[in-house]
């Protein structure tokens, strides 16, 4: 027996948060479990780093799981978000973990999934630091057999909030397409579209009120980041 779909991360993972047009912000993960038509277990947590994976999740994992030796038909890991946005951004710690964690993952998963960060993370960008990180994502997907979702280029209003760094519902959801499309490719075909299971309207006035609301949001993250204050954890 299977059970389905098993999620590691931050808070992209752990997901939550505001509607957008009236559809609610659930985990990237979980719309592919859905989509997936599979079960679905998250280990996610807010502000996680690469080490908190490796430790506390699994650890959680271990003793919490009712059945610590279950396979799964998919393991899902997208962390380095927070890891590479951090003033002490060490790249061989986040190798170290990061592997450790993956490997945990492709051990109990039929597919295991690894994210890569988008290029233009944070306020201000995270830099050379995502580029450093996602050879380390790819090079330990490669080592461990495990599938990559490619979020390099990942972006823009629609998706991603204004402090470039937290998807919105639809960012979710997209991202969830992508991850589905790796799958089908691997050879697991969705049940669903993803986007078939929301509706919206969307309206001339909510637009604007929509967009001058990120434009304010926008400008305070700028504010934030010129007066060198520490960025929020995922």
């Amino acid at each position: 027996m299977k059970y389905g779909v098993l999620a590691f991360g931050d808070s992209i993972t752990n997901g939550g948060g505001e509607l957008q047009w009236g559809v609610a912000l659930q985990s990237w993960a979980l719309w592919t479990a859905r989509a997936l038509g599979l079960p679905y277990t998250s280990y996610a947590l807010d502000g996680a780093g690469a080490a908190d994976v490796a430790g506390r999740q699994i650890a959680d994992f271990r003793e919490r799981s009712a059945d610590p030796g279950a396979r799964y038909d998919v393991g899902a890991l997208y962390v380095g978000a927070n890891d590479v946005r951090a003033l002490d951004w060490n790249a061989a710690a986040f190798e170290r973990d990061f592997r450790e964690a993956l490997g945990f993952v492709a051990e109990r998963s039929d597919r295991a999934l690894a994210v890569t960060i988008p290029r233009a993370l944070g306020v201000p960008p995270a830099g050379a630091k995502v580029d450093q990180a996602n050879a380390i994502v790819e090079a330990a997907a490669r080592d461990t057999g495990a599938l990559v979702v490619d979020l390099s280029e990942f972006g823009g209003r629609r998706y991603v909030m204004a402090d470039h760094v937290h998807p919105t519902a639809f960012g979710q959801i997209a991202i969830a397409c992508k991850a589905l499309e790796v799958l089908a490719a691997d050879g697991l075909e969705p049940r669903a579209d993803p986007w078939s299971m929301v509706t919206w309207e969307e309206t001339r006035l909510g637009r604007l009120r929509g967009d001058l609301t990120y434009a304010w949001r926008a400008t305070k993250e700028r504010a934030k980041a010129l007066r060198n204050v520490p960025h929020w954890s995922l």
